[in-house]
């Protein structure tokens, strides 16, 4: 009868008529073999389809290869696109993704990252959307975020989100608008879109107009929560700030169930710019983010803190010397994509 467990290290040895010490030298290139050797445990692990135990080889003080990506969820344009880019860049340095979904729940949050953690994952990227969540702060391995403020050890990658919303309100007034409102997921200091949109209508002299609709909202009950919080100040608006495409295209939908022409009539401005909305919606005015440099920016910082953590010694004592602290990478540039909307 056909075994369906996996090979082990053992079946290796056995197949290729070596050692289990010389099968570990050839899988980790040590010390001197023959030529004619390797061939031997190369074809006895083709032959097995053998898969080295990655777990096993962390526990022996070696790097497993992986890294793990938590974004709320690859359905969303943004976060699709980001992970696309972040796996291939991890692959380019020989790097295998984990892509977690935690589907907005901070629990599910939780749950993946005791899994990366307890898989020894090299390091951790994070893009979810869950506040407070002090897990992180346990975590002693590598780590990066995307558009997140983790906490003051983790560098947070991120686009100029200040500078767009400024661009997109000075936009909007540019084109006409006199009441431009503002619809976002979260309000407050930490929402650096709204600080740009509040600056110009300011300098306007225009009170702000702040709309919001949880990130984590569950879809089938968003378009509702929109048309609600659109409904309620209809009179006294004549153009949306949307801090997401998806949201600036129930605006849209919003308006034309309401009789509206866009833009004649009301002007609708939407942020992030990605390749699968640009194609669906293409008369979209939307503030674009760079999403594969941001993908890029996060992959090489957290490959440069796996470097600097293989090359410290765990018995050297660094406590006489002065943190340096994470290296903060710059806001990048975001850009205007014009469109018949706005």
């Amino acid at each position: 009868m056909e075994s369906h467990r996996e090979p082990t290290l053992a079946d290796v040895a056995q197949t290729a008529g070596v050692s289990l010490t010389t099968v570990s030298r050839v899988l980790n290139n040590r010390g001197y073999l023959s030529q004619e050797t390797r061939e031997r445990v190369a074809e006895a692990i083709a032959q097995l389809n053998y898969r080295p135990n990655q777990i096993a080889r962390a526990l022996h003080g070696k790097s497993t290869q992986s890294i793990g990506l938590i974004v709320p969820t690859v359905a969303l344009p943004f976060f699709g696109e980001l992970t696309e880019h972040v796996e291939d860049f991890l692959a380019d340095h020989g790097y295998r993704t984990f892509v977690c979904n935690s589907m907005g729940k901070a629990e599910r949050e939780r749950e993946y990252l005791d899994l990366l953690v307890s898989h020894r994952v090299d390091g951790i990227i994070s893009s979810a959307h869950n506040d407070g969540l002090a897990d992180y702060s346990s975590i002693h391995l590598p780590m990066v975020s995307v558009d997140r403020d983790l906490s003051t050890t983790v560098p947070n990658v991120c686009c100029d989100n200040e500078a767009g919303g400024r661009i997109a309100a000075e936009h909007l007034l540019k084109r006409g608008a006199r009441r431009p409102a503002l619809l976002t997921s979260r309000t407050g200091t930490h929402n650096l879109r709204e600080k740009g949109y509040r600056q110009v209508l300011q300098q306007a002299d225009i009170e702000p107009v702040v709309l919001t609709v949880e990130f984590n909202t569950p879809d089938a009950e968003r378009p509702g929560l929109i048309r609600e919080r659109l409904d309620l100040v209809s009179g006294d608006i004549d153009a949306v700030f949307a801090t997401d495409d998806l949201t600036a295209a129930q605006v849209i939908e919003w308006a034309s169930e309401r009789g509206l022409r866009v833009p004649d009539d009301f002007k609708v401005v939407g942020f992030d710019g990605t390749v699968a909305m640009r194609r669906a919606l293409p008369a979209l005015t939307t503030i674009q983010q760079p999403i594969a440099e941001l993908a890029r920016a996060a992959v090489e910082l957290l490959i440069d803190q796996i470097g600097d953590a293989a090359s410290t010694s765990p018995d050297d004592d660094h406590s006489d010397r002065p943190s340096q602290g994470p290296r903060v990478p710059s806001p990048m540039d975001v850009r205007l994509v014009p469109g018949r909307t706005a």
